[in-house]
């Protein structure tokens, strides 16, 4: 009888950040001329090494190498294979080139930006056109796993796999609209087998090729072109064993694919329903390495140590091998509940962040492989862990329950139709055609930052707190009068992030300290954890907006958090499904909508930038999703009087897959994001015949770039060939919170002068 390998723990890719967030500030440091590329490149190798190191003393048996990132790994891997834009191929200095791809130059825009599958992380957009042509550059790739195998570890180097890669680009600026970049697929399978070839070379055992695109539908063709793919590498004679990485839902039709293939290993994501399912009806994989996902690598909570133990003992029986890894890569949750100090003891025991998904990872990879016995001690203490947060009190709250329950479809709809309601607003705002605003943030200044670290460290008072905050008003409001603005923001000063704000004075939230996950390049957030259930005790914004109003005749929009982006920027739930948390979170904000209009908002926004980002991979699991996430928004919005203008905003999105929910959601105005797709959006909906107000994106507030006003006056040309001048808004992306002041103000004069230009044509 034959003795099958002891199961190998591993992991699929780390945060890249460092425990201080080295990366993001050497990075930045660099981008500022204060760090050079020696030093940058320096403290990239030494977290590339403290984390193997750390991954290797938690008994992991195969450390990820080439997932470390100073920006974006699908930018890493363009730059790979050659795909570099002809704007950006000028830039001589690699590195350099490789930011511009990122953020753009003041004379080339940079890649377009858009949501990693239904993440909140955001990849850069491959731009591919039939010229392309693909040539080999793995030095990255090469380094890395040359760095790994001199520290001694085993080592997998990862790569985004070429169909996934194909399928997440777009058509190159000047291409055909209809150009399928999986066209290209028999012209850049020769560069992976080259690179494949050279990994070999350098010592790589195995490589993981990640092809998450292939848990979603897929045509025909689509199935056709990965099984191509994977019939012609698996059939070369110089390459490494080959690790096919599916996750973020169940592999569906493309299993039967990756099973024929000829490669020695899949990757399966088992935190999603009917994975199982779908390797039993395969008749699973004989001969192959399988490697199981079943520690959640999207969430927070302790995994259920016996529950996975048992599937991984049924997965024994349909694999050649079985390893033991996360769902997907941890790149998607923070690094170590150990450095949190101000949660609350008895919440940190259900906790399990990067490091504790890796020890959780180690613990399963050796009870399988050596008995239940050898891991009882982490068996009772995981129950133990599980069972104190199913009986604590703090997950409910009867109130709440009842009053969710009571909720009727009355209370979700607007009493007046929006043709009623926008002739109320429109004499009550006396608003110029295309309407000028932001988003809601301006630039969190490096004062402000050290204001709010002296307020934690104790070194300023809250009053001398709040004054600096009542400044920043003050100049906000004055610079958007002086610049024309006709809708004014507060700019949010008091607000570290978004969802975090609201979470904080919001019951069953709880926020870390250092709980940062990466979203884009430099942008780290730290979603907060909902492990209760949500009610506003008190009003959370009144108090600023009203104050920003008393300094201006102008409306100040009141600006809040949408109930699905709540959700989706935080660590959620597992214990109850998501629509219910939804509705506590929409009856917290609705109460807050309803105050703010009692003090005198007469225009409130509350953002649902999630509500494409948190669409299911899979069409069946559409339509509830988008059921209770609009009737949710509807929820939070519907109590007000018909002259109160809601509006809402979403961006880096593929917004044409939920149009109908856009108008579904019932706002009187929409802003989205559109600068980088050449106003593709305002297309979409004039397509669906979208009857309400849109701001469709004019400046690309993700890039320094200073847009000229002919830039601006271009795209509000573009967007009003599909959306009619009393219904069009001009504005930017998203959210100035990022950007400095010079280039805001200057990019926002520049709007206000498009605008005023494009109203005198219309005149």
């Amino acid at each position: 009888m034959t003795t099958k390998p002891a199961a190998a723990a591993t992991l699929y890719g780390y945060p890249r950040q460092g425990r201080n967030r080295e990366l993001k500030k050497a990075v930045e440091g660099y981008w500022k001329g204060r760090v050079g590329a020696d030093a940058l490149h320096a403290t990239a190798a030494d977290l590339r090494a403290a984390t193997w190191r750390a991954l290797a003393d938690a008994g992991l048996d195969e450390v990820p190498t080439g997932d470390f990132s100073y920006y974006d790994h699908v930018l890493d891997t363009s730059v790979m294979v050659g795909a570099v834009p002809a704007r950006h191929a000028g830039v001589d200095d690699p590195l350099e080139r490789y930011f511009a791809m990122a953020r753009g130059t003041q004379d080339a825009p940079p890649l377009e930006m858009t949501k990693w599958f239904d993440t909140n992380y955001h990849y850069l957009v491959p731009e591919l056109g039939p010229d392309t042509v693909f040539t080999a550059h793995p030095a990255k790739q090469l380094t890395e796993l040359g760095e790994a195998l001199a520290l001694g570890l085993t080592a997998r180097p990862v790569l985004l796999g070429p169909v996934t890669y194909l399928l997440l680009a777009k058509p190159a600026p000047g291409t055909d609209a209809g150009f399928q970049p999986l066209t290209l697929l028999d012209r850049l399978l020769p560069v992976y087998a080259q690179i494949l070839a050279e990994l070999r070379a350098a010592g790589a055992g195995w490589v993981q090729l990640d092809e998450p695109a292939l848990v979603q539908d897929r045509t025909p063709a689509e199935l056709n072109a990965a099984a191509r793919a994977y019939r012609d590498l698996g059939a070369l004679a110089d390459r490494p064993q080959l690790l096919v990485t599916t996750y973020f839902d169940r592999p569906g039709e493309a299993l039967p694919v990756l099973a024929e293939a000829p490669v020695e290993g899949i990757a399966l994501d088992f935190t999603r329903p009917g994975t199982l399912d779908d390797l039993a009806a395969v008749g699973g994989l004989p001969g192959k390495r399988l490697v199981a996902g079943v520690v959640d690598g999207r969430n927070v909570w302790v995994n259920d140590l016996s529950k996975s133990l048992s599937l991984l003992g049924t997965l024994l029986g349909l694999a050649d091998r079985v390893d033991v890894a996360a769902s997907c890569s941890l790149l998607h949750v923070p690094l170590d509940t150990a450095a949190e100090r101000d949660v609350d003891p008895q919440i940190l025991r259900w906790l399990a962040f990067a490091r504790q998904k890796t020890a959780e990872v180690v613990t399963l990879a050796r009870g399988l492989s050596r008995g239940v016995d050898t891991i009882a001690a982490a068996l009772a203490a995981n129950h133990a862990d599980l069972a104190s947060r199913a009986a604590s009190p703090i997950t409910r709250d009867p109130e709440v329950r009842a009053r969710a329950a009571a909720v009727t479809g009355a209370d979700t709809r607007r009493a007046q139709p929006y043709h009623e309601r926008t002739v109320a607003q429109r004499a009550l705002l006396g608003l110029p055609a295309l309407p000028t605003t932001t988003i809601g943030s301006f630039p969190q200044t490096p004062e402000l930052r050290t204001a709010r670290a002296d307020l934690r460290a104790g070194r300023i008072s809250h009053a001398g707190y709040e004054e600096r905050i009542a400044a920043e008003i003050r100049e906000v409001i004055a610079f958007q009068e002086k610049a024309g603005l006709d809708v004014l923001v507060h700019g949010e000063p008091e607000r570290d992030d978004m969802v975090q704000y609201f979470a904080e004075q919001l019951t069953g939230y709880l926020s870390t300290r250092h709980g940062w996950v990466q979203s884009y390049g430099t942008r780290y957030v730290r979603p907060p954890i909902l492990a209760g259930d949500v009610s506003r005790p008190e009003p959370m914004t009144v108090r600023w907006t009203s104050y920003a109003q008393s300094l201006t005749s102008r409306p100040v929009k009141g600006m809040l958090t949408g109930p699905v982006t709540m959700l989706a920027w935080s660590f959620v739930r597992d214990d109850q499904p998501l629509a219910t948390t939804a509705r506590q979170v929409a009856l917290a904000l609705r109460d807050e909508v309803n105050d703010l209009e009692s003090s005198g908002s007469s225009i409130i926004q509350v953002d649902e930038p999630a509500l494409r980002e948190t669409l299911p991979l899979r069409s069946a699991d559409r339509a509830d999703y988008l059921a209770w996430a609009t009737a949710a928004f509807r929820l939070a919005t519907s109590g007000v009087r018909p002259e109160t203008q809601i509006h809402t905003h979403m961006c880096y999105a593929e917004f044409g897959d939920v149009v109908q929910a856009i108008d579904d959601l019932d706002a009187d105005v929409i802003s989205l994001e559109a600068a980088r797709s050449h106003m593709r959006v305002a297309r979409e909906l004039a397509a669906h015949a979208y009857p309400r107000e849109a701001g469709p994106g004019v400046y690309d507030i993700h890039s320094p770039r200073v847009p000229t006003p002919e830039e601006t006056t271009t795209l509000l040309r573009t967007a009003l060939a599909s959306i009619p001048a009393t219904r069009l808004w001009a504005n930017p992306d998203c959210g100035l919170k990022t950007r400095g002041w010079p280039e805001t103000r200057a990019s926002l004069e520049n709007l206000v002068t498009a605008a005023r230009r494009v109203r005198a044509e219309l005149s």
